[in-house]
C-alpha cells in the first residue's frame, strides 16, 4: 500500500471512530435522559430530511403497541421450485382478509411464530414463506440455484398458487431488500410495503458491518468474529468466512457458522439480547444463516448494478410505502434508510431514535404494528 492510500486509510479510520463514538454518546444521553429528552426530541423532530420520530419520540406520547396474540396457521404447504428445493409456506388469520406476505431477513434467517403477530388476524390473510434453504424449507442451507432472482420467482409462484391478485409486502433487513426488488419486478402485484432496517445490498453497507465500522462500537464481539480468521485473511472477512462455510469439512463449516451468526446476533439490538445471541449456538440455524448470507454477500445479491434499487424507485413510487429504521442500527447503517428516503420521498419514513436493528425492539414493533393497522383501514 502506498503512502497516499495509507494516509487515506488512517483518516477514514479516525472518521469512522469519531462518528461511532459520537453516536454512542448521543445514545447514552437519550437513554439516560428519559422523558425530558423524549419530549425535547418530539418538539424538535429529527434531522432535516430524515423522516419523523417514532416510538418513544412520538409527539402524542402514547403507549407503544405490542404484537398481536400468538396464532396458528390454518394452512401449510410446500412449493416444488426446482433444483431439489422444497419451499415451505403457511397461511394464518382471516382467509378472506387483506393478503400480506412476510419476507424474512438474513438471507437465510427463516420465519418464526412471532412473525405472524405484526398483523391483526381478523383483518389480514397472513402468509409466511421460508426462502430457499432457510427455516422449514429443504434442503437446509442448500446454495444450489439460490439467488435473489430465484427468490423473486418463488414469491411470485406462491402468489399465483394461492390465487392472490395483489398483496402487501412486509420485510425487514434483507427482507426489505427482497421486498424492494420484488416490487420493482412486479409493481402491479403490490398494494403496499411495510419495511424496517433498510438494506440496499451495497458494498459500503457490507464493509461497514462485516469489516470495519460496527467493530468500533462492538469491539468485544468483533474480537471473536475476526480472530476466527487467520490474520493474513482478515482484510476480506466475508470472503474468508464464505470459504470456510462452503468447505467439505463439517467441523470447519460449523465453527465458522457459529462465529458469523454470533457476531450478527450480538449487534442486532441497541441493548444486546442474550437469547438472540444464543442463536449462534444452534448449529442448524447458524449453518443456514451464515452459509446463505455469505453466498449472497460475496455476489452482491446478483443485482445488475451497485445501485439497482435506488435507480429503479420510479417503478414503485406509486406504491404506498412505510419504513422504519433505528438511529443506532449498526447492522444496516442508517445511511441506507436516509438514501432511500431521499430517493423515495413519497414513502413515510419513521426514525426509531432509541433503537438498533431488530424488529423485536419495542419501538420498531410498535411502529410496524401501527403501520399494518393503518394499511388495513383500522383506526
Amino acid at each position: 500500500m502506498n503512502h497516499y492510500h495509507s494516509s487515506r486509510s488512517i483518516l477514514a479510520n479516525k472518521f469512522c471512530f469519531n462518528v461511532a463514538a459520537l453516536s454512542l454518546i448521543l445514545f447514552l444521553i437519550m437513554t439516560k435522559g428519559g422523558n425530558s429528552v423524549s419530549a425535547l426530541a418530539a418538539s424538535k423532530g429529527t434531522l432535516v430530511g430524515t423522516g419523523t420520530l417514532g416510538g418513544f419520540g412520538r409527539a402524542d406520547g402514547g403507549e407503544l403497541r405490542k404484537l398481536y396474540s400468538p396464532i396458528e396457521p390454518y394452512n401449510t404447504g410446500r412449493l416444488d421450485v426446482g433444483s431439489g428445493h422444497s419451499v415451505y409456506y403457511e397461511e394464518c388469520g382471516n382467509k378472506d382478509g387483506k393478503p400480506v406476505v412476510f419476507i424474512h431477513g438474513g438471507p437465510g434467517g427463516g420465519c418464526s411464530e412471532s412473525n405472524r403477530c405484526f398483523f391483526d388476524p381478523e383483518l389480514y390473510r397472513i402468509i409466511l414463506i421460508d426462502q430457499r434453504g432457510s427455516g422449514r424449507s429443504t434442503p437446509t442451507a442448500d446454495l444450489t440455484d439460490n439467488t435473489t432472482w430465484d427468490l423473486v420467482k418463488d414469491i411470485e409462484l406462491l402468489r399465483e398458487t394461492l390465487k392472490i391478485d395483489k398483496w402487501m409486502l412486509f420485510g425487514g433487513s434483507w427482507g426489505s431488500t427482497l421486498s424492494l426488488v420484488y416490487a420493482i419486478e412486479h409493481p402491479d402485484r403490490v398494494t403496499e410495503m411495510v419495511m424496517r432496517g433498510i438494506f440496499l445490498m451495497k458494498s459500503e453497507e457490507l464493509e461497514f458491518f462485516f469489516q470495519q465500522g460496527t467493530s468500533m462500537l462492538f469491539p468485544d464481539a468483533y474480537v471473536d468474529y475476526s480472530m476466527h480468521i487467520p490474520e493474513e485473511e482478515r482484510g476480506g472477512l466475508i470472503q474468508a468466512y464464505y470459504k470456510r462455510l462452503t468447505s467439505d469439512d463439517k467441523a470447519i463449516r460449523e465453527a465458522a457458522a457459529k462465529h458469523w451468526t454470533t457476531w450478527e446476533m450480538s449487534t442486532s439490538f441497541a441493548k444486546p439480547n442474550v437469547d438472540y445471541i444464543k442463536k449462534g449456538d444452534d448449529p442448524e440455524f447458524a449453518a443456514a444463516f451464515a452459509r446463505i448470507e455469505t453466498h449472497y454477500f460475496v455476489n452482491l445479491g446478483w443485482l445488475p448494478t451497485p445501485n439497482h434499487i435506488l435507480e429503479n424507485i420510479d417503478k414503485i413510487r406509486h406504491i404506498p410505502t412505510f419504513f422504519t429504521h433505528g438511529r443506532y442500527d449498526v447492522v444496516c447503517p442508517f445511511k441506507s434508510a436516509f438514501d432511500l428516503s431521499q430517493t423515495f420521498p413519497e414513502a413515510e419514513f419513521v426514525v426509531c431514535g432509541q433503537s438498533g436493528h431488530s424488529a423485536n425492539e419495542e419501538e420498531h414493533t410498535s411502529e410496524l404494528v401501527m403501520a399494518c393497522d393503518k394499511f388495513a383501514g383500522k383506526k
